[in-house]
């Protein structure tokens, strides 16, 4: 795990500036603290900084391959490497033992259609000397992160928008466009970032780039999901596939020359990846979890000990307090570069902090809930769908993988939820499916109250809806439930790797998600949706697939909890200062953003799991660390621990 840069200058008699390959690297030292390097080409330069993982003495980068024609910066892992360099060592004389060397001869030999042999997480860039060309790449997934900008002069790259910043290649400005995607779903779509003129390389995507005055790089998709439904995967076989591929996937996703150990919650996913790690671990595991003390429904750790205890793991637990929310949160948000996703980031890296003291990659159970269809809002939009063909006698299967009669057994799932249930029926109901999805994921419905009216308005409202049509209504999916998840899965996804990549990359921890192996979705995709949903049966095909391996305490779980934050009440009491300073204090009110009434009404209203002011907290506090350049200090009790720069 690692961090890279690149500077392609346009014209071929400019030269980079080694200073500011090593300002952008600086600014990602808690990506790799082992080693870096930098590779100058005349107009081109290359940049490194490694977390050290595989081969651990001779995989120093930028890496050139036999006669220096190519070059390339690899950050994440290669999974399949071993199997991958016994086809290439009869051709190739390999020096190293690195999963980068593996990538670098089976580009040499294959142009772009290396990426379709690649089991791993990865973002890359290759330099052709000869062809004086850039291919960079990203994995299917966007587990790992990579930034461009385009300029007069030059194309630029990071893992991270800082260091872009931190090079003076990008000017730090908001883009309208992003920031009304923020105040919708609290991520951006697509490519575009908070950051005007800076991008993202889209999951399963590749960029090429040859430089030249008028030059734009070209950027192409090599990987999507499929959903050319297989009928024959509706029985036995498709459940039995799946429990081959999960037990491939841990056993390659735990190849490593340092220790590794798993995130655990509790809940099936995570509980899954242990319960497969384990026995095959060469020592024995470390576990990691986290709880809040304000209640039960903030503490899900005696689920995570049910499993820790029956596979012999080492546990560890942490219980994140108030006073480190407020300490840690401003620097927090300056490592995640932009917001994304919930509160759950701030307990997700506690917890990252505590694995790193023990272990050096962790494996974890992210991407479940998207691959599989694990969120109850899939049931609440099915049962909406059901009253609506029950009333007007329009039932069809098609669109209806989940009949009336069928869900009802299932229906008591939605009894944490009635918050949700009681926003999404206010109004709309039975309107086209693709705005009854776009209520049920914005989070835009205060947004009117809390945002001044130039920066949000029925216009911003038409744009995001836009946005989230050309997603939804993709023509592959037929069924509303494929067009609910795939959605998720383009869209909500990247947004917790984002998450997922900063949390474990800001202490230096590896972090690896064998749920989101390719082969996985691209069979559970192929899964006829009657089956994936049966009933409403949250995860039906992958609870049968590993019935057996979970104790049943864990298998027969419905209470879903996904490391809520107790930040309503920790609002009302040792959060109030913290948040009103940030969000009503004078920098706030002369932002010009806010609609400052909206707010201070928000403080005193939000209701318990609301994400509205949570959304808030985290762009004033992005406004402070990058467009007013004030970035936040290190907390005291980090300095000196893994990550600390």
């Amino acid at each position: 795990m690692c961090a890279i840069a690149g500077i392609i200058e346009r014209e071929r008699d400019a030269r980079v500036d080694q200073r500011t390959l090593t300002t952008m690297l600086a600014a990602m030292a808690h990506r790799g603290p082992d080693d870096e390097g930098i590779h100058l080409d005349g107009a081109v330069g290359l940049a490194h900084k490694r977390l050290a993982v595989i081969d651990l003495q001779t995989g120093h980068q930028p890496m050139a391959n036999e006669d220096g024609s190519l070059w390339i910066v690899l950050n994440g892992e290669i999974y399949n490497y071993v199997e991958l360099r016994q086809h290439l060592e009869d051709r190739h004389s390999f020096r190293t033992r690195s999963d980068t060397e593996v990538l670098l001869h089976l580009y040499e030999e294959r142009g772009e259609g290396c990426l379709q042999a690649l089991n791993g997480m990865f973002s890359f860039a290759i330099w052709d000397r000869r062809r004086q060309h850039l291919f960079a790449a990203r994995d299917r997934f966007g587990i790992k992160p990579f930034y461009w900008h385009l300029d007069q002069r030059r194309l630029c790259f990071a893992s991270e928008p800082k260091a872009l910043i931190a090079g003076g290649l990008v000017d730090p400005r908001p883009d309208p466009q992003g920031l009304e995607e923020y105040l919708t779903f609290q991520f951006c779509l697509g490519a575009r970032t908070l950051f005007k003129d800076v991008w993202r390389l889209e999951p399963g995507h590749y960029l090429t780039f040859a430089p030249g005055r008028d030059a734009a790089p070209r950027v192409a998709p090599y990987w999507d999901f499929s959903y050319d439904i297989e009928p024959q995967l509706g029985g036995g076989r498709g459940v039995a596939e799946l429990r081959a591929l999960l037990e491939d996937a841990v056993r390659l996703q735990l190849r490593s020359d340092v220790p590794v150990g798993a995130h655990l919650s509790g809940g099936i996913d995570s509980s899954t990846v242990v319960c497969l790690a384990a026995p095959r671990s060469r020592t024995p595991l470390h576990t990691f979890t986290g709880g809040f003390r304000e209640g039960p429904a903030y503490d899900e750790t005696r689920y995570a000990r049910i499993v820790a205890e029956g596979v012999g793991a080492i546990h560890h637990e942490v219980w994140p307090t108030p006073g480190e929310f407020a300490a840690r949160m401003p620097w927090l948000i300056y490592m995640m570069d932009e917001p994304a996703a919930g509160p759950g980031l701030f307990p997700q890296y506690l917890v990252s902090q505590a694995a790193r003291d023990q272990v050096t990659v962790v494996l974890g159970g992210q991407g479940g809930d998207e691959i599989f269809g694990g969120y109850a809002r899939y049931l609440i939009a099915y049962l909406e769908q059901c009253l609506k063909g029950a009333i007007f006698g329009t039932q069809d299967e098609g669109k209806y993988v989940v009949t009336w009669e069928s869900v009802l057994p299932n229906l008591g799932l939605l009894q944490q939820y009635q918050p949700l249930l009681q926003r999404f029926w206010r109004d709309g109901l039975f309107d086209e499916m693709d705005r009854r999805y776009f209520r049920l994921v914005s989070r835009n419905e205060d947004t009117a109250a809390l945002i001044a009216a130039d920066v949000w308005n029925t216009e911003s409202t038409a744009r995001t809806f836009a946005g989230f049509q050309a997603v939804f209504n993709n023509p592959a999916t037929k069924s509303y439930f494929t067009r609910m998840t795939n959605f998720d899965l383009k869209t909500l996804l990247p947004a917790l790797l984002h998450v997922e990549d900063r949390t474990s990359m800001s202490v230096s921890l590896e972090s690896r998600v064998p749920l989101l192996d390719h082969r996985i979705a691209e069979l559970v995709t192929r899964l006829p949706p009657a089956v994936r949903f049966q009933g409403g049966d949250s995860k039906r095909v992958f609870r049968e697939a590993v019935r057996d391996l979970l104790p049943p305490a864990i298998w027969s779980r419905r209470d879903k909890m996904g490391f809520p934050v107790p930040l309503t009440e920790w609002l009302r009491g040792p959060l109030r200062d913290f948040v009103g300073d940030t969000l009503l204090g004078s920098r706030a009110r002369q932002r010009g953003l806010y609609r400052m009434d909206g707010v201070e009404r928000l403080i005193l209203q939000e209701q318990s799991f609301g994400r509205s002011l949570w959304g808030l907290l985290c762009l004033e506090l992005w406004y402070r660390a990058f467009i007013d350049g004030d970035r936040p200090a290190i907390p005291p009790f980090e300095k000196g621990g893994p990550g600390g720069i």
